[in-house]
């Protein structure tokens, strides 16, 4: 199992970097050319999202990426460290109405997340959250000797 991690600061103009990552090691790995494109947005979306958070948050430390290769399957994972507040606790502390459009904003990149991807896994909590998506990968042809 071979993993690439990328680590960058929270600004906008480093997502097209992780883009680009993302697609050439997902093309090394075996994922059908058909689907680049939509690896490509996918990774797009999340790191967007994780700068989002991070900046509204004050969060200073890096996201996190990491390019994940295993026998049958390719798997990204995007990781923040900012807090994410539940469902119950938004209602609860009579969030504000910065508060709705961002969390508007993080529900519809979750939706063109899952629009893109098949197998997607979200997990946040107050450290932070992880979005895990997964493409399978065709084999290498075998060479005739």
């Amino acid at each position: 199992m071979a993993t690439v991690e990328l680590r960058f600061s929270a600004l906008p103009e480093h997502v097209r970097t992780a883009r680009l990552v993302a697609a050439a090691v997902a093309r090394r790995a075996g994922v059908d050319e058909a689907v680049l494109d939509e690896v490509r947005l996918a990774v797009g979306e999340a790191c967007s999202r994780a700068v989002g958070l991070h900046q509204s948050s004050g969060v200073t430390a890096p996201v996190k990426v990491a390019l994940i290769e295993e026998e049958k399957q390719f798997s990204i994972e995007v990781g923040d460290e900012a807090p994410h507040a539940t469902p119950t606790a938004r209602v609860a502390g009579g969030a504000s109405a910065d508060a709705d459009v961002e969390a508007e904003e993080d529900e519809m990149g979750l939706a063109v997340i899952s629009g893109l991807v098949d197998d997607v896994e979200v997990s946040t909590g107050e450290d932070g959250g992880l979005i895990r998506m997964t493409w399978p990968t065709t084999p290498p042809p075998v060479a005739l000797v």
